[in-house]
């Protein structure tokens, strides 16, 4: 008779039952990190993400041309001082009313876009100098 660790046949056969729900475990372990851990998606969050992310950079392009065109006005100096009197919570309003977020070939307001340019207005500490169109420094 050999003892444990006697260089002998180890008679523990695993049923198929163990090997079965060894596997099953196994599965749900790697699916669990995989998910937790290993940036795994599904493909439902990735059209989520997809869909925020053109949101975004939708509204981050109507934004800029927002600012553009809010400091090329001829009464951006009034504009901007009536902007930073007023309530934070109406600043999108006024940005709305102003027209400047309305883009040719864009129906309807651009989320995020109006408030997007309040804020970066808001930031500015005097109006950039703009240059008229058709005129370059030589």
């Amino acid at each position: 008779m050999q003892g444990i660790g006697g260089g002998g046949r180890s008679s523990f056969r695993p049923s198929k039952t163990l090997w079965l729900w060894s596997l099953v475990g196994a599965s749900v372990l790697t699916m669990i990190v995989g998910f937790t851990w290993g940036g795994w998606t599904t493909s439902a969050r990735v059209r989520e993400m997809n869909m925020v992310a053109a949101r975004d950079a939708r509204a981050d392009l109507v934004a800029g041309m927002c600012v553009h065109d809010f400091i090329s006005a001829s009464d951006a100096e009034q504009n901007l001082q009536a902007l930073k009197a007023i309530s934070s919570w109406e600043r999108e309003n006024f940005i709305k009313e102003g027209g400047w977020t309305k883009v040719p070939g864009i129906d309807g307001p651009v989320i995020n876009a109006a408030n997007s340019c309040a804020e970066q207005l808001i930031e500015l500490k005097e109006l950039p100098q703009t240059v008229p169109s058709g005129v370059t420094d030589s």
